[in-house]
């Protein structure tokens, strides 16, 4: 359909047909069917068969003779010499990397979209179509559907400990949005700085200096954010992700979080991204610091990784002085986010379907981890691994004397795609790699860590790799990490 062979009012063979022609199971026919239909594109008509109701809208008009689909241009595939890691990551580095073809895709951040509960999604909403008042569909409040805001408050309760009024939520498009909209707010409060986690989130930094908000480096080590070294800065607000630091994966500790509410209560602000932490395999979440710090903090989360990032469903949970400020910009801003979408994930929510999608993850999340960990050590020997405890990725460092952009750019020239650990950086630090691991099939992870050890080898002119740290055990290591 995609390259014109089929257009529309084609008729597909029968699924017993098709599946002995490509020598694949039945079922794998089937379930290509199920989801071709949901998206739209097959209509079943009993004995008329399987028809082709749409194509996608890129798709040619006319017919082609032979095997090859007509030619279609590439992007240009970026080399260890091309600018993609030459220099500073420009504030268009993520959509080069997305554009950039490769055969495995380690870039974190990614959710398994595969896994999207599309069958939970479609009664959902079917539901929420039939009983839904014709009001409904009219504006809606610039905060976030009340029943989106009550089912939020449920569900932070459950899982991030979080105590709060639905009042006290509002509904926004994601944590981009969210810093978009506070940058205003924290200046309009004198605030002109934040400051970030070293290593941080680059994405974030890019959000946060897009509102002219400078963004002062603060290291992290084992137990977390530096508490001295924020006081030093001088900024008045930081944004951290303690549940499980991007990138290092370190969760902060109790002392720790304790030095951190005295400085809040002399005055500061703490913005949480609670990114991922609800992807925890080997044991419960901490609690949220909003548990602790509801009139220092401001906490920010999203469906982005439990779900789709295409949804752009994400919410905030502001101090109580920035709180009208912030709604009217969101109201001036767009007058709220989509409606339907709001009503269907409060309905998942409510109806128990989330977790169950949630459980469902854990599981395939921890069997690919486990793979990638498995190939880093026999790969990669010597390596040093964090943040195996929970989340999407893991980060990888060595000590030998090669630049991860070069080995990133060597990488992605032989088909892998995966993160400098120095674009996350500002401060001096060990070379080293961020990989994401629950996008990518279990084979797929397995060959494309063995593609990172032999570019890793190429680039150290034939050396062995980094070589194995006698009386160490890796793979234990990593998991208690």
């Amino acid at each position: 359909m995609a390259d014109g062979r089929l257009t529309v009012g084609s008729t597909l063979p029968a699924t017993r047909v098709l599946a002995a022609e490509l020598r694949v199971s039945r079922g794998v026919i089937v379930e290509a069917y199920r989801r071709l239909t949901e998206d739209g594109h097959l209509e079943g008509r009993r004995r008329g068969g399987t028809t082709v109701v749409a194509v996608p809208a890129a798709a040619p008009t006319a017919r082609f003779v032979g095997d090859e689909p007509p030619h279609m241009t590439a992007p240009p595939r970026p080399t260890a010499a091309g600018t993609l890691f030459d220099g500073a990551p420009g504030v268009d580095v993520f959509d080069l990397l997305r554009a950039a073809p490769a055969r495995v895709d380690l870039t974190p951040g990614r959710p398994d979209l595969t896994a999207f509960p599309r069958a939970a999604w479609l009664k959902a909403e079917r539901a929420v179509l039939t009983g839904l008042p014709a009001d409904n569909l009219g504006y809606g409040d610039p905060r976030g559907t009340p029943q989106l805001r009550r089912a939020l408050t449920d569900w932070l309760a459950r899982t991030r400990g979080i105590r709060a009024d639905p009042d006290e939520v509002v509904v926004l498009a994601g944590t981009s949005q969210a810093l978009s909209l506070l940058a205003p707010v924290l200046r309009a409060d004198g605030i002109d700085a934040v400051a970030v986690e070293d290593p941080g989130s680059l994405g974030i930094r890019q959000h946060l200096r897009h509102g002219n908000l400078a963004t002062p480096p603060v290291p992290v080590d084992g137990d977390g954010v530096r508490v001295a070294a924020l006081r030093a800065t001088g900024a008045r607000a930081v944004l951290l992700t303690p549940a499980h630091q991007f990138p290092t994966g370190v969760v902060m500790s109790g002392e720790r979080r304790r030095e951190l509410l005295r400085w809040a209560q002399e005055g500061g602000l703490i913005l949480e991204d609670d990114y991922d932490a609800e992807h925890r395999y080997d044991r419960p979440p901490v609690p949220a610091l909003r548990t602790l710090l509801a009139d220092h903090g401001c906490y920010l989360g999203s469906v982005s990784k439990l779900l789709a990032p295409a949804l752009r469903i994400g919410w905030v949970i502001p101090p109580r002085r920035h709180r009208d400020a912030l709604i009217d910009l969101k109201r001036f801003t767009d007058l709220g986010n989509a409606v339907l979408p709001q009503l269907v994930l409060a309905r998942l929510m409510a109806s128990g379907d989330l977790e169950r999608q949630l459980r469902l993850l854990r599981v395939r999340h921890r069997r690919r981890r486990d793979t990638m960990i498995r190939a880093v050590v026999e790969h990669l020997p010597g390596a040093v691994v964090r943040g195996a405890a929970a989340g999407l990725h893991l980060t990888v460092t060595y000590e030998a004397d090669v630049p991860d952009t070069e080995l990133a750019a060597a990488a992605l020239a032989r088909g892998v795609k995966c993160h400098p650990l120095s674009w996350h950086r500002q401060l001096p630090g060990p070379p080293g790699l961020v990989l994401g691991y629950a996008a990518t099939p279990v084979r797929a992870l397995t060959e494309g860590v063995a593609i990172l050890g032999q570019a890793w080898r190429e680039l150290s002119r034939g050396g062995p790799g980094p070589t194995r740290r006698k009386g160490r055990h890796l793979s234990s290591d990593l998991l208690r990490d």
